[in-house]
């Protein structure tokens, strides 16, 4: 198995988790009030529903560009940009979920291109604040690159909870009612 291999599918079976609680969310508050939940936080030092949801998708397409030595698309700043001014301008539930599929797009495209990656590959990750960390890939995959994309994902599914919409653990996990064994799916 290679990385691309390990983060491609997650990326994108978390991605459209995300995008489907995002629709449950528009189906148990229809004529806008769906729209107010993107300025929700689970607490007032945190960033919003509509930040963790840009983040999500920039953690997705930083993981992949960055273990394959390349450039960022323009997407990553425009999803960045997105995300630090989304406390003023949260936009739209249509607006965060046609950001996911773009950002599952761009993964899927990676898909078809992928190339082994040795995993002892050196990765300096500089965050904004001066801070590099110096990783293997590996390193940077199991420690960095699926963490972070995963605590964007549980906080925008935790804030959704918060507020009351109505989300399960079958919704965190929906991916894997394709793997479940006929005949064993409780009776309710």
């Amino acid at each position: 198995m290679t990385l691309p291999d390990l983060l491609i599918p997650t990326y994108v079976q978390m991605l459209k988790a995300l995008s489907a609680w995002l629709g449950k969310a528009e189906t148990q508050r229809p004529e806008g009030g769906a729209e107010l939940l993107l300025a929700a936080r689970l607490a007032p030092d945190m960033f919003p529903l509509a930040t963790q949801v840009r983040f999500a998708c920039v953690q997705a397409q930083e993981g992949l560009f960055r273990l394959r030595n390349e450039a960022f698309p323009v997407s990553v700043g425009v999803l960045l940009d997105e995300g630090r001014n989304a406390a003023d301008h949260p936009g739209t539930i249509a607006d965060a979920r046609a950001r996911i599929a773009e950002t599952i797009a761009v993964v899927e495209a990676a898909m078809g291109d992928t190339h082994p990656i040795d995993p002892a590959t050196p990765i300096a990750h500089a965050l904004p604040q001066g801070m590099v960390f110096d990783l293997t890939a590996e390193q940077y995959a199991r420690d960095w690159a699926l963490p972070q994309f995963y605590f964007h994902v549980m906080t925008a599914y935790a804030i959704l909870r918060s507020q009351g919409v109505e989300l399960g653990k079958a919704d965190y996990v929906a991916h894997m009612f394709a793997h479940l064994r006929p005949g064993t799916m409780p009776s309710q």
